[in-house]
């Protein structure tokens, strides 16, 4: 991408006074997406008319680090009947012809904060190739999202340069890659996620987004031009914990804000670690693809929005449109241990980073004693946390996997919600003896989604999710997809 850069923005980055402080973040986002910073030659002719003499031989000499245009475009005919009509000086007549290198399509795109620049543009119909520096910076971060934060768990992000690449946990890494340590030194500047058990590395994980111009020279067969997230380096030793799942989760988040089309993994298969990590990927919808010039497998998942409601961790996270959704509640006690993602502002984060197999996985327990038991697989239910008219927020939407009714006995309940429920064995058999009749039924969850805008009892009664205070559905309250994209939304 070659970004031509209009003389005042030349002049803000090496002007010895600071005449705007988003020109260092402009440069550093021009840098990191390597796109090529050109200057026109009419803009040197511009500088040297500066009148301290001392300032123009310094200009002069650093714009020497920028990407010259050997020679000007032909003037285009729009351009010269801007010229001819409406250009008043020589100042304006420099603005059309840096606008003619654009219209010639011999760079992608202007930088100015010009306004005159600006309504030219507007004239010809190239305004949307023409920044100025807040939109520019607008742009950029939108279409780069850095990666997503998480506030609760011992999930952390780190700079690779924080972490000890000495660390016995990467002994694998330098089994299997020759180099290990000098790539992973190259990454100082870059983030990983990490989680610390006990003062120990527990597990690890790097993402890489990368653009459709991306060679895959050394993987066989082929891959098309996609936008793709790679999973460049994962491993996860405390598997009790369900810390596969835990990252699993990071690198769809991570996949839905970076609005890729497809995943992608190469691993070995020679451990048993590696060989339990596939089969986690291959449950969430990875597919072998083929191999790498090393022996690595390539495991692939394409994203995009369709869903699978009769298999829905295969299409994880989307959400089937032409499922029942049900409004379900959940209490305070229960909700953030079991969706820690969805923790509100109020709540300290302190009392949910200990490793907790229920917070880590991707797959839920929800137990309920409801009378009416209407849900079924590929049902979506829409989490409200109960407190009132201010207070209670929906927070969380989930996809049921599956639904296990008459269990027989408090020794089945307690073995189907092992390690997924935030209910304590002792809770469960409490649970299991509440009602002599009633007995209590498991919904199998996917956590997919926490709600970012959450609406309150309040909001949801205006949205027209729910009908009234006292009108709460009791056990699962059937809503509309519309109701449903209502809430998501808080509007």
């Amino acid at each position: 991408m070659r970004v031509l850069l209009d003389t005042n923005i030349v002049i803000h980055r090496e002007a010895s006074r600071v005449m705007n402080h988003d020109i260092g973040q402009l440069f550093n986002w021009l840098d990191k997406l390597n796109y090529t910073k050109c200057v026109h030659p009419l803009t040197s002719l511009e500088l040297s008319k500066h009148k301290d003499g001392e300032t123009v031989d310094t200009m002069q000499v650093k714009l020497s680090s920028y990407h010259f245009l050997k020679t000007e475009a032909p003037i285009n005919e729009a351009i010269q009947q801007i010229i001819d009509k409406r250009d008043k000086n020589d100042n304006d007549v420099i603005d059309s012809k840096i606008l003619n290198e654009l219209i010639n399509e011999r760079v992608d795109c202007i930088i100015s904060e010009d306004k005159g620049i600006t309504r030219k543009a507007i004239a010809l119909g190239v305004e949307e190739k023409v920044f100025n520096i807040d939109r520019f910076l607008e742009k950029a971060i939108t279409e780069n999202p850095t990666l997503v934060d998480y506030n609760v768990l011992s999930v952390q992000k780190k700079f690779f340069g924080a972490i000890s690449v000495k660390d016995e946990f990467f002994d694998s890494f330098r089994e299997d890659y020759q180099g290990f340590d000098s790539w992973f030194n190259k990454k100082s500047d870059e983030e990983a996620y990490v989680c610390m058990y006990d003062g120990a590395m527990g597990a690890f994980l790097y993402l890489k987004v990368e653009d459709k111009n991306e060679s895959y020279a050394d993987i066989q067969p082929q891959f098309e031009s996609k936008k793709r997230l790679k999973i460049g380096t994962l491993k996860v030793t405390l598997n009790g914990l369900r810390l596969g799942e835990r990252f699993l989760k990071i690198v769809f988040d991570n996949a839905l804000k970076q609005k890729v089309d497809e995943i992608y993994v190469t691993i070995f298969d020679k451990r048993p670690g590696q060989k339990l990590l596939i089969r986690v990927l291959e449950q969430f919808g990875f597919v072998q693809f083929g191999t790498k010039d090393n022996g690595e497998i390539v495991l692939v998942r394409e994203f995009n929005k369709k869903a699978d409601k009769d298999n829905p961790r295969q299409t994880f996270p989307f959400l089937p449109r032409d499922s029942n959704i049900y409004f379900t509640s959940i209490h305070p006690d229960y909700h953030t241990e079991l969706f820690p993602d969805s923790i509100l502002r109020n709540e300290s984060a302190v009392d949910y980073i200990e490793n907790e197999p229920h917070r880590n996985a991707i797959s839920k327990v929800y137990v309920s004693h409801a009378f009416e038991r209407p849900i079924k697989t590929g049902d979506l239910l829409l989490f409200y946390r109960t407190g009132g008219y201010h207070a209670g927020v929906a927070t969380t939407v989930a996809i049921v996997e599956s639904v296990i009714n008459n269990i027989e006995s408090v020794e089945e309940l307690i073995d189907i919600c092992q390690k997924r429920t935030v209910l304590s064995t002792e809770q469960l058999k409490e649970f299991w003896n509440k009602h002599e009749k009633l007995k209590p039924f498991v919904i199998n969850l996917l956590y997919s989604y926490s709600i970012p805008r959450r609406p309150n009892l309040k909001r949801l009664i205006e949205l027209g999710v729910v009908e009234a205070v006292d009108k709460i559905p009791r056990g699962f309250g059937k809503i509309t997809w519309e109701q449903l994209e209502r809430a998501l939304r808080n509007r």
